[in-house]
């Protein structure tokens, strides 16, 4: 009857049918008293109107009844609901980050991946993280929802049932590129998720860069694509002509490494045309001087990989 993607489906599912069944019936009750009200006390077989006396049964009933089924509904919400606040001990621990505009995850050895890989039938305890604004970490298939809220401890725990991949949505509206915030959980069996924990993934430049800019939040306004985000797009700068705003006169430059080392430093010094002053930080208490060499090397191989 249920699907067993994790340990929380068949308590929620259960939960959620008690209610909709409810609402069911009350959908129809009260649609085909309404009818008959309208058939029986029209205006033509009723042209008078009457007064009707109150009946204190129905007001009773009214009262009543509605209660015991809220107070019903909420027991099957609270008895689905606690288990998951309840965290198993040695479950093993992950550190979901969500950042504008995608998922990463942290694993207790320093491993970090872009999916969420989990051995099969084993607790897992995400550990929720946001440097910037509330996301929320939500896997449908594993009845599994948490906000993401900045500055706030939050987690969720489930144990998945079923070797398969799942998708990680972003259910709290979170900027322009909300609908592009997804990943995937992929889960394993216990020999194959322990081969892949504990196989080095090759680092490049291209990867560190890349993760540099995604760590300080650099494509929550700078698109890889090509699309028009807050700022300028990542796509083809290198080598590029840019047209920028130099104390209110208009010039182009060169977007060679000078020019992204200026940008990091001093965002308002050369500010593109088309976009706003003031609307990105300056790097320079932030940024070692390898990590800024770094992000050069990456869009001079970006450059070198278009050809």
């Amino acid at each position: 009857m249920f699907s067993s993607a994790s340990n929380f489906v068949k308590d929620v599912d259960s939960t959620f049918l008690f209610i909709f069944a409810i609402s069911f019936i009350f959908l129809i009750g009260l649609t085909a008293i309404m009818i008959w009200f309208v058939v029986k006390y029209n205006r033509k077989r009723h042209p008078k109107a009457e007064q009707v006396k109150e009946d204190i049964r129905v007001e009773i009933a009214w009262i009543v009844i509605p209660i015991i089924i809220v107070l019903a509904m909420f027991y099957y919400g609270y008895i689905a609901f606690t288990p998951m606040r309840n965290v198993p001990k040695g479950a093993m621990e992950v550190k979901v980050t969500g950042r504008k505009w995608n998922w990463s995850f942290e694993y207790e050895n320093g491993k970090i991946s872009s999916e969420l890989y989990l051995p099969v039938n084993k607790p897992v305890k995400a550990n929720l993280y946001s440097p910037d604004v509330i996301h929320s970490f939500y896997v449908p298939a594993f009845r599994i929802k948490e906000d993401v809220v900045p500055g706030k401890n939050n987690f969720a725990w489930f144990i998945p049932e079923v070797q398969d991949t799942f998708e990680i949505l972003c259910s709290a509206y979170c900027g322009v590129r909300h609908s592009y915030m997804e990943s995937k959980v992929i889960v394993l069996s216990d020999t194959a998720f322990n081969t892949w924990l504990n196989q080095k993934s090759p680092e490049t430049i291209e990867s560190k860069g890349l993760d540099l800019l995604k760590a300080n939040a650099c494509i929550s306004c700078h698109s890889l694509d090509g699309s028009k985000l807050v700022g300028p797009t990542f796509k083809g700068l290198y080598n590029s002509q840019q047209i920028v705003l130099v104390s209110g006169v208009e010039k182009s430059v060169l977007a060679d490494t000078a020019y992204i080392r200026r940008s990091i430093l001093e965002p308002d010094y050369e500010v593109v045309k088309g976009y706003n002053p003031g609307m990105m930080r300056a790097y320079k208490s932030v940024l070692k001087e390898e990590d800024i060499k770094t992000i050069q090397e990456y869009f001079v191989n970006q450059k070198k990989s278009e050809k």
